[in-house]
């Protein structure tokens, strides 16, 4: 008994242990990292808001996908609010259905794009989403397109004053900008954006000089300063691209800084040659920032890192193949700028309709692609017919339960039988209690003559762990669960549950999340509360195990998962949750079906009962 009791002790501790890991290092870092990048992004809008972190000013301009090739933009003195940088540049208002921002005719940058349908929180009246910002600001980023050459001074740059056809750019209505260097070259940019978040650029040169003019077009996303990210192992936030053949590349911040040096000054990066198709850009969880060049023409793709005075610039980098413009010609390049939310439809769209290869990985569906975004799949089509995410999830957790139900039917139907024979194996253990080979030979025995497989009732949990990650994954990565409701006090499905028993849900007047070192473990919400009943009425359904010490670890189950599970997507839970309660009615309906009696309520009168005294 002594060692049982022993045994008991280390399994509680060990759980524990994983419990106490999973808040340090998962659940508190999260919310840390998630309160500072609410500050940065405050930031942006406002650099004096309270707590705002500290950075140096920021130099303008972007470094070359090739050294030497993207002339730098002069520095900006100091950092300032976003409207005073705004105002330093003449500018063309972008006004469309999904996004608002304007367009610096100052170099022909677009670096002023908020999501018009996208806000901060829950709140509408909140801040919309952030996207770009010009120079000057706290974290300068944005897109640029033109030409390099070997004759820098004959081309546009950083400084250049572009001339606009019209004040403003909407969805029907391009805009047009030009400039005339006065040495023989005239260039045009058309500017066209769609009601969503993809920009269609198509620059052209024309040479009215006496002499060929060899170009080359360019297309990049910079942005200046390391973003803080969220750092989880299963989101992928950074660099991004599908280079032709090369296929998805994908580096972190941290892993683009320890690439190979290029020849450009403080300069790291990778360089792929002789792409055709694809994308190169930069990701966040749910918004990202890429270039799309002409699917049918060979281009260099690069992401490149450089170490400025004042902090670090990352850059996803386009460079066209060499055109040789002869007196009295034209040339021009179409490339697109995808820029905004990582709608599931809008990516898959775009993906169609201008043949982008593999564009739809521009949202993280992780390594079981194949079962994470078909889930997706039948998760919206649900949500358009009840237009609620959280109904949806209940419906397909249901048809998961009809489509497995002949495995989960052979799982319980054994459970059941094991569950009739437990007085033989308790008898076949008294009678062997010292011998353990006999007594294990006579369990086998047993299985074999009542057809019995021990490891069966493992198979309904099995099955469900893949589905569990996968929508793991949907409610993480997708910007459709953002902010998604479903009923009473969950106002976003991808947020955990913001109850907590620990104040009554609300009505104690204080917050249990901000109790130092043990506030996250406070946090514990009604989902996740109702999810560990379910589990533990589950687990009480089935026969118990005749090990102790199994029995004592089954029994503290439930406890872990409901605090482990405190922290995790709302939608998740409720899954959970909801899967159990199925799970606890279908193995109801199968044990009387095989007529064994549900002694559920034994089972939880002898988890609280005392044990008989050991013989001796």
């Amino acid at each position: 008994m002594r060692n049982e009791n022993k045994n008991l002790i280390v399994a509680i501790a060990l759980s524990m242990a994983i419990l106490i890991g999973w808040q340090y290092f998962f659940a508190a870092p999260e919310a840390e990292r998630h309160r500072v990048a609410t500050q940065q992004q405050a930031a942006q809008v406002n650099p004096n808001a309270p707590n705002a972190p500290a950075t140096p000013s920021q130099a303008g301009g972007p470094s070359a996908s090739v050294p030497g090739t993207v002339p730098n933009a002069p520095a900006a003195s100091a950092i300032e609010a976003r409207d005073v940088a705004l105002a330093r540049s003449p500018r063309v208002a972008i006004d469309t259905p999904s996004v608002l921002g304007s367009i610096n005719l100052r170099g022909g940058r677009i670096d002023d794009v908020a999501l018009r349908t996208y806000h901060e929180t829950v709140d509408p009246k909140s801040a919309n989403i952030i996207l770009f910002s010009p120079t000057g600001t706290q974290n300068p980023y944005y897109a640029e397109f033109g030409w390099v050459g070997a004759q820098p001074d004959a081309l546009p740059g950083p400084n250049t004053i572009w001339t606009a056809d019209k004040p403003s750019l909407t969805q029907n209505s391009p805009v047009t900008l030009s400039y005339d260097n006065n040495q023989g070259l005239i260039f045009r940019r058309v500017i066209s954006l769609d009601d969503k978040f993809m920009f269609t650029v198509k620059d052209s040169v024309q040479n009215r000089g006496g002499a060929p003019v060899t170009l080359h077009p360019y297309g990049l996303v910079s942005r200046h300063g390391t973003p803080t990210t969220l750092g989880y192992y299963v989101l992928h936030e950074g660099m991004i691209g599908v280079l032709g053949e090369q296929g998805l590349q994908e580096f972190t911040y941290s892993k683009l800084d320890k690439e190979g040096a290029l020849s450009a000054p403080n300069t790291v990066g990778r360089v792929w040659d002789n792409a055709v198709g694809g994308f190169l850009g930069i990701t966040d969880k749910y918004w990202a920032a890429a270039v799309v060049p002409d699917q049918g023409q060979p281009y260099q793709g690069s992401f490149t890192a450089r170490q400025d005075p004042t902090g670090k610039v990352y850059q996803a980098n386009v460079l066209g193949a060499q055109q040789v413009l002869q007196p009295g010609a034209t040339t021009e390049m179409t490339q697109r700028l995808f820029a905004g939310a990582k709608e599931v439809a809008t990516v898959d769209q775009y993906a169609d309709t201008y043949k982008i290869k593999n564009f739809d990985l521009l949202i993280d569906w992780g390594w079981f692609y194949f079962i994470t975004k078909p889930l997706f799949k039948v998760l919206d089509f649900f949500y358009r017919l009840v237009g609620n995410f959280g109904v949806a999830i209940l419906i397909v957790t249901v048809i998961l339960k009809i489509f497995f139900f002949p495995l989960a039917s052979k799982s319980y139907a054994s459970m059941a039988k094991m569950k009739a024979v437990q007085p033989e194996m308790a008898s076949i253990r008294e009678r062997f209690k010292d011998d353990k080979v006999k007594q294990q030979q006579a369990l086998m025995e047993l299985y074999k003559k009542e057809k019995i497989n021990p490891v069966a009732g493992c198979w309904p949990v099995v099955i469900q762990i893949p589905v569990f990650f996968a929508l793991y994954k949907v409610l993480f990565v997708t910007i459709e669960m953002r902010h998604a409701p479903f009923f009473g006090w969950i106002k976003d499905l991808a947020a955990p549950d913001p109850t907590s028993i620990f104040n009554l849900f609300g009505l104690l007047p204080y917050n249990p999340g901000s109790v130092p070192v043990i506030g996250h473990f406070l946090m514990l919400g009604a989902w996740p509360i109702m999810m560990g009943i379910t589990m533990w009425l589950q687990m009480k359904m089935n026969p118990e195990p005749p090990d102790p010490v199994q029995k004592q670890v089954f029994a503290w189950m439930p406890v872990i998962f409901t605090f482990m599970l405190g922290s995790f997507p709302a939608g998740l839970v409720i899954y959970w949750a909801w899967n159990n309660l199925l799970s606890v009615t279908q193995q109801g309906f199968i044990m009387r079906r095989n007529g064994v009696k549900i002694e559920l309520w034994d089972n939880v009168r002898g988890m609280f009962g005392k044990k008989s005294p050991a013989k001796g």
